[in-house]
């Protein structure tokens, strides 16, 4: 999926879209890269001296690509937007850091009642930077 198509499916723009593009996507699951270059705006205090990319980007970086996801879910209610009500059981487990890319996979595990449950895996390479899960409803 090209990076237009992204943008036409979240509201998110730069500097704060957090996905460079969609490698995989089925009905239940999907999978988008994301490229840190260290031009990055959170850098230069994240911190000077030992950049790392802060766990709260990247937990953001794997909503975006659940975003997408369910963009394709709901795509007969395109005025509305997933809206992120609980996280919960986030482990950071590796850092992320200027020059590598995460490959963000995350997965619809349940829709009830107009809300949609998701696991999200952030890793690099073969090693996995973070996981939680998310729980969100569509706001207009």
């Amino acid at each position: 999926m090209s990076l237009e198509a992204i943008k036409s499916a979240i509201p998110h723009r730069e500097p704060f879209l957090l996905i460079d593009e969609i490698v995989e996507q089925t009905d239940n699951h999907i999978v988008c890269r994301k490229k840190f270059t260290g031009e990055e705006f959170w850098y230069q205090g994240h911190y000077p001296n030992f950049p790392l990319t802060p766990g709260v980007l990247l937990c953001e970086a794997a909503m975006q690509a659940g975003a997408v996801l369910l963009s394709q879910v709901v795509a007969d209610n395109p005025e509305s937007v997933p809206v992120v009500s609980r996280m919960n059981h986030a482990k950071f487990k590796s850092m992320v850091r200027p020059g590598d890319t995460v490959t963000l996979e995350v997965e619809l595990t349940e829709k009830m009642a107009g809300a949609f449950f998701l696991d999200a895996t952030v890793r690099v390479g073969d090693r996995t930077a973070v996981t939680f899960d998310i729980a969100c409803k569509m706001a207009p």
